[in-house]
């Protein structure tokens, strides 16, 4: 299993959200960048960057976080928040990133898209599914689309899509454990399928018992920077996974 953390930016700052509460917010960090190579450092590969202005509205306003993390780390980057064209999907892998992660088009342009997919090829995607009672939530968590989660993936596995991140909103920020029934449940009918555990994750032991039940991913957010992983933990799964 793949330990991806993530860096959450408002304002170019480092950021967490509780259940994507903007009123919420704590800063971590001035400057991205050192967080990023703290990650690098430890022996981790993979980067989530969500930018929170993005998905609140705001359009694509931390491109330059980006730049900077890309140009100056050799982390796989996927960014995603609030894109909403070509011309921003564009304008993010030539900011460097690798992978763009993709929420709101998705339920609310499938048309859009499916033509990315065949523009760009379905591994440079990595769908979201945030979900709250199984339902899909989007923009920023701020709207219901009484979108069933199975519904949904239903639909990206159609589109030669083969991994998703999920994120239980109710889990989010609360460092109570992720949402273990969720994922094992959309394991069980599509074992396939490479799902990334996203929210909730509270500690190291969190780590394993999501492996064991098949997630090939998962998103680390809080724990880290409340230090309830530490950098040592993780570098005993790396050498243990």
């Amino acid at each position: 299993m793949e330990l991806i953390p993530a860096i959450d930016i408002i304002d170019g700052k480092c950021v967490r959200l509780t259940k994507g509460d903007f009123t919420k917010k704590i800063v971590y960090n001035d400057n991205p960048l050192d967080v990023a190579k703290g990650f690098e450092e430890a022996g981790l590969k993979r980067l989530h960057i969500v930018d929170l202005d993005g998905a609140n509205g705001q359009g694509l306003k931390n491109l330059k976080t980006l730049e900077n993390i890309s140009g100056n780390t050799s982390l796989v980057i996927d960014f995603g928040g609030g894109l909403k064209t070509t011309e921003d999907i564009k304008a993010v892998f030539n900011a460097g990133a690798s992978i763009v992660s993709i929420g709101s088009v998705a339920v609310k342009n499938p048309d859009l898209f499916s033509q990315w997919i065949i523009d760009f090829g379905p591994k440079k995607f990595l769908p979201g599914a945030d979900v709250l009672d199984k339902k899909i939530k989007i923009h920023g968590w701020k709207e219901n689309t009484g979108i069933d989660i199975f519904d949904f993936i239903e639909n990206l596995i159609q589109l030669n899509i083969d991994t998703i991140f999920c994120t239980d909103i109710s889990k989010d920020g609360m460092m109570q454990g992720p949402s273990m029934d969720l994922y094992k449940e959309i394991l069980k009918r599509y074992p396939e399928l490479h799902l990334i555990a996203s929210g909730g994750i509270s500690c190291y032991e969190d780590l394993f018992t999501l492996k064991e039940a098949g997630c090939k991913g998962a998103i680390i957010g809080k724990a880290f920077y409340e230090g309830k992983i530490t950098m040592q933990q993780i570098d005993n799964f790396l050498k243990n996974n």
